[in-house]
């Protein structure tokens, strides 16, 4: 592994924070959407003279834009959210290796493709919640969800939103296709509901008595806690919430991640890029601005984050676990989930 030129021009002007000496511009294709995401992009410019140009949109539409832009994509950088939209920019072509010491360093292997095309920055835990009114016993692992005992009682998103796939393809990784069958039929069986809206909206299930069990990134409950959410805060205290598999692999986690785009025009610059979404202060902002876990170790978290508490995450290959979501998808549709 070893530093591009410019990527080492780049760090050592974000510690003299000299932007006098621009080194050109990048070219970001983002499909997250946080306001707070703004502290990442002006920072990275007056640390380096390096100007960002944006395009925000849906992440399958960026990376359908970048197959059909090919070589002349203006595109340096990809930044979007869950290891499933992160293969899927691979599995098109629109990213590339990079080498890097930096990124090798600071970004423990599991959230790193095999390939080095992505890397994660931020993680979100997909974890359970539940009533605490009403349910004595709660789910300890992912597979007790499926468990009859808790018919009727489970809010949970569509088949095919990302985070559920690759929730199911972290279980094909690591307990096998039977297993995975096996949980997604006695989901199904539980629900207490046919799948609708987002992560928020099964929160809302729980405060409205829809259902007593949840399946949520950490993210979306830690921001009612940290501010007014419409229908959640409002019966937050009623809420409990489990990491899953804190006995045997840990509770998973996806992705918030990107790449240097396969045609990169200012190459150097995506990669310093890159490098600087993986520094201490970069890391805080993904946290603070969204009330995610740093990828790095050792950054601080949210006080809303904190609330949640520790907890150990499954240290699965993420980029082995993206190899199933194909079969992921299958599973799902064998097992009748909408």
């Amino acid at each position: 592994m070893r530093y591009t030129t410019v990527s080492i021009m780049a760090l050592a002007m974000a510690a003299t924070a000299a932007p006098a000496l621009a080194q050109g511009e990048l070219n970001l294709y983002s499909s997250r959407h946080y306001d707070t995401d703004e502290r990442l992009y002006s920072d990275f410019e007056d640390q380096t003279g390096i100007t960002i140009n944006r395009i925000e949109g849906n992440a399958d539409e960026l990376i359908a834009r970048m197959e059909a832009e090919g070589a002349n994509s203006p595109a340096d950088v990809l930044l979007t959210v869950d290891t499933s939209r992160l293969k899927r920019a691979k599995d098109a072509g629109v990213l590339q290796a990079v080498e890097s010491d930096v990124l090798e360093e600071r970004i423990p292997g599991q959230y790193q493709d095999a390939d080095n095309q992505w890397f994660g920055f931020s993680l979100r835990g997909r974890i359970i919640f539940y009533d605490k009114t009403d349910v004595e016993n709660p789910p300890q692992t992912y597979m007790d969800l499926a468990d009859p005992a808790y018919d009727d009682m489970i809010c949970i998103r569509s088949s095919t939103n990302t985070y559920n796939q690759t929730l199911l393809a972290s279980i094909i990784e690591n307990q096998g296709e039977e297993a995975a069958r096996e949980w997604a039929n006695g989901i199904v069986e539980n629900m207490a509901r046919d799948p609708q809206g987002g992560d928020t909206d099964q929160l809302r299930g729980i405060v409205s008595g829809e259902c007593d069990i949840a399946v949520s990134n950490t993210y979306y409950f830690a921001r009612a806690l940290a501010e007014d959410v419409d229908g959640v805060t409002g019966g937050i205290d009623n809420i409990g919430w489990v990491f899953p598999n804190q006995d045997t692999t840990g509770a998973h986690v996806n992705l918030s991640g990107g790449g240097v785009a396969a045609n990169a025009p200012n190459r150097d610059n995506a990669v310093a890029f890159l490098e600087y979404l993986a520094s201490d202060s970069a890391q805080q902002y993904f946290a603070a601005g969204n009330n995610e876990y740093p990828a790095v170790e050792g950054v601080e978290t949210t006080e809303a984050v904190d609330q949640l508490g520790e907890f150990t995450a499954d240290d699965v290959d993420l980029s082995a676990v993206a190899e199933h979501l194909g079969q992921a998808q299958e599973i799902f549709n064998e097992a009748g989930w909408e």
